[in-house]
């Protein structure tokens, strides 16, 4: 049975896989600098195996550091103001913010104002987030959070993760109604369920809940945006030397990470790309997840990527091949799903079994033949 962490790394907190230590840094606003990202380019490849991996929590993993290169991982790092000053800080910082954001508006300003008062958090689960998604309309509504601060057609509202209808905010009182949530959802008993989505206590009572957000907006796409450069990375997955070498080519001042494994070059131009970086909206690689599999990850009894690069080109709708029964590498439900298994792969298709056992031949012939 696969074992389930409960925690997701950290900097300071990292994670043991089969390549060595799992380095997750968690930018502010979900940026670094153009130093900053230049930097972490130059550490991955001097303490790491060089790949730089982007999740959908929008941070990004240095893997491959060995336990003699992690200490001197963590001073760069530390140079760079990449690390926070605590283990706990860090791990209560999971904040997801709208990619587009601009300095002084609604979605930057709530993230700032959490990021500052995070001690006054309750002891919430692990894997618990927030999304700062307060853009004039909803862009993260498919990505992990469990409160959301979002546009409703009357302004602000916050809402829990599964339920559809929110809390409307009072102006200045935004992070003071979200940390008293966050309250309620531990006196009520929420620890035990873990996530918001799993907990069924009713609301608290002294709101009404009865805001509804927006209607969501599109997702940003590789290729040139308003922004600058955006660029998508097969399985989230980039070689450092790759970032580095495109940062400097389009002058991009910074970049953003998103949780669609995009990244957004602040100001960056259209350049020549290497193959580990993606600006066609419409490559096959950006419709499949697949997680690190075997051997890097102890937990996988297959290779899952160099399947689903096959696979990604015949396969219709979205794709994600798992190592292992946690399938961790997408939120949602895909089209195709392909679940590692003592050294195969059991396949389903919109949520139906439709195969057990099956070899990586077994699976490509399916898909060919259809």
């Amino acid at each position: 049975m696969a074992e389930v962490k409960g925690w997701c790394p950290g900097a300071l907190r990292p994670m043991q896989s089969g390549d060595g230590w799992v380095v997750r840094v968690r930018p502010r606003l979900a940026r670094l600098s153009r130093a900053q990202a230049l930097g972490l380019c130059e550490a991955a490849q001097a303490h790491g195996a060089g790949l730089i991996d982007l999740t959908n929590r929008a941070n990004l993993q240095l893997r491959g550091v060995s336990d003699e290169n992690l200490a001197p991982l963590q001073d760069a790092l530390a140079a760079l103001g990449l690390l926070d000053a605590s283990p706990d800080l860090e791990a209560r910082r999971n904040i997801l913010i709208a990619p587009d954001w601009a300095l002084g508006d609604d979605s930057a300003r709530l993230w700032l104002e959490l990021a500052a008062r995070l001690a006054e958090l309750p002891d919430l689960p692990p894997k618990m987030g927030f999304a700062m998604d307060a853009g004039a309309a909803p862009i993260l509504q498919n990505d992990p959070a469990d409160f959301r601060m979002e546009r409703g057609p009357n302004g602000l509202i916050v809402r829990a993760e599964g339920r559809a209808m929110g809390m409307a905010l009072e102006p200045g009182q935004e992070i003071d109604s979200l940390i008293a949530l966050a309250r309620w959802f531990v006196e009520s008993g929420g620890r035990e369920a873990g996530r918001m989505a799993r907990h069924k206590a009713p609301l608290p009572d002294w709101a009404a809940w009865g805001a509804k957000p927006l209607a969501p907006r599109p997702r940003l796409a590789p290729g040139i945006n308003a922004l600058g450069l955006i660029l998508g990375a097969g399985f989230g997955q980039i070689i450092a030397r790759d970032l580095a070498q495109v940062l400097t080519t389009s002058a991009a001042q910074a970049i953003r990470i998103t949780p669609w494994r995009c990244l957004v070059l602040e100001g960056g131009a259209a350049v020549d790309l290497p193959d580990s970086l993606i600006a066609k909206p419409d490559h096959p690689a950006l419709r499949a997840d697949a997680c690190a599999g075997a051997p890097l990850c102890p937990q996988a009894t297959v290779q899952t990527r160099p399947l689903a690069r096959e696979l990604a080109a015949l396969v219709k709708g979205s794709l994600h091949v798992s190592g292992c029964a946690k399938a961790c590498a997408r939120a949602q439900a895909a089209d195709t799903l392909l679940i590692g298994r003592e050294g195969r792969f059991d396949l389903y298709e919109h949520g139906a079994i439709t195969a057990t056992a099956q070899s990586p031949a077994q699976i490509l012939a399916h898909f060919r033949e259809d």
